[in-house]
């Protein structure tokens, strides 16, 4: 599969064939990007694009000189799955989950956001 993964505006994209195959949404936060939120296109389910959007996101991100905070659940799934990568990654806080919360229209406050917040 020919995917291309590109960064629009907070949020990189995955294309497969020119036909958009999902996204990963993140904030800028000084020298911090915070990812909170990926998605995949139902006909693009169980292909492996999340996983090579995410990649290619960090990646980018890494050399870009930010570090990565995982709010997304996948994406920090990804980080665990993948100790060898090289790139600094920060923990999630409160207060970081609250910046993501208040920063997000309510209704992708409700589609975007884990359910748990950081203790």
């Amino acid at each position: 599969m020919d995917m291309v993964v590109r960064q629009a505006e907070e949020q990189f994209e995955a294309w497969v064939e020119s036909r958009y195959a999902g996204r990963t949404q993140f904030i800028d936060d000084g020298g911090r990007r915070i990812f909170f939120h990926t998605e995949v296109a139902p006909e693009f389910g169980g292909q492996g694009v999340a996983q090579r959007l995410v990649g290619g996101a960090l990646a980018q991100t890494w050399a870009a000189g930010l570090r990565v905070v995982p709010v997304c659940p996948f994406v920090r799934g990804y980080l665990t799955r993948h100790p060898e990568l090289d790139g600094t990654v920060e923990a999630v806080t409160r207060e970081t989950w609250h910046l993501v919360r208040d920063l997000l229209p309510p209704e992708e406050r409700a589609a975007g956001m884990p359910v748990v917040e950081p203790t």
